[in-house]
């Protein structure tokens, strides 16, 4: 009996709900942690990085316009997928990251539960960052908080998967859409996320993935106007000063790297970082 060839696997893009291959062309070799090769990942470039915020754009209004509840159901999706394909995740995230089968279970797991926690947070948001403000005089006045829109991400350049969970799932869960920059060095797991996007019930262009070199996008990100808010978590430490400038010409929304850190326990710092407040007067009648 001939032995059976295995089908490989293309890696492409994630934008608008589909997997184009770069508009370039380009692929770069993906390695393990041992230098053995894994597969080819799509090299994205400027184009690519402009059709994803376009897509990013074209799909707010939907999900910044849906109930906080359905949001949270809709989040919820992912993480019963991620469950369904976790034997999946823990074999790419051991060979990305080089780490024993055990250790990529739990690696895993905590991205599973993490996406949860914050898939629960959406229909909390506006009773934990919202107010009922006194005011002196015969009006209602209460501050609402409402996403700030397109968010550019620099996930975390050394986590396959729970670095890019920590970064994506806060964005999404508040009502913003996002562009990603995954990890360069080990982004098949975030491909395989965005399969798992795909076929759950994340309208196209919520969640747009990108595959290839931080330090070759990261600027188009940053100096992109119909980007609102801008994570340097996964950003080259050489480049944090020149993309905070670039964002500031743009009146961006900048979450510096060191003002969150992604490894620890999740907490509102991600959600209140993606959140504008909006104040709204009423009479209260006579």
């Amino acid at each position: 009996m001939t032995e059976r060839i295995a089908v490989a696997k293309t890696y492409k893009l994630y934008i608008g709900g589909a997997f184009p291959r770069s508009e370039s062309g380009r692929s770069y070799p993906v390695n393990d942690s041992r230098g053995r090769f894994l597969a080819n990942a799509a090299l994205a470039s400027r184009k690519d990085v402009r059709d994803a915020v376009s897509a990013a754009r074209k799909a707010f209004p939907g999900w910044s316009g849906a109930t906080a509840y359905n949001r949270g159901q809709v989040l919820y999706r992912v993480a019963e997928l991620l469950e369904g394909r976790r034997e999946q995740f823990v074999a790419e995230v051991a060979a990305a990251e080089g780490v024993q089968a055990k250790r990529a279970q739990s690696l895993v797991d905590s991205a599973i539960d993490r996406w949860v926690w914050y898939a629960g947070w959406t229909d909390k948001v506006a009773t934990v960052f919202g107010a009922a403000n006194p005011v002196a005089g015969p009006y209602f006045n209460f501050t609402v908080p409402a996403p700030t829109g397109v968010v550019g991400v620099l996930a975390p350049q050394t986590s396959s998967l729970l670095g890019l969970v920590s970064v994506v799932a806060p964005a999404v869960a508040t009502g913003n859409t996002v562009a990603v920059v995954s990890s360069a060095v080990r982004p098949l797991p975030a491909i395989t996320l965005s399969e798992v996007l795909a076929t759950s019930d994340v309208p196209g262009g919520v969640v747009n993935i990108l595959t290839g070199r931080a330090a070759e996008l990261a600027p188009w990100l940053a100096a992109h106007a119909d980007v609102n808010a801008l994570d340097l978590t996964g950003s080259p430490d050489s480049m944090r000063a020149d993309l905070e400038r670039s964002a500031a010409d743009t009146v961006k929304r900048v979450l510096r790297a060191r003002d969150t850190d992604w490894t620890r326990e999740p907490d509102l710092s991600r959600l209140r970082a993606y959140l504008e407040h909006k104040t709204v007067w009423h009479p209260t009648g006579v």
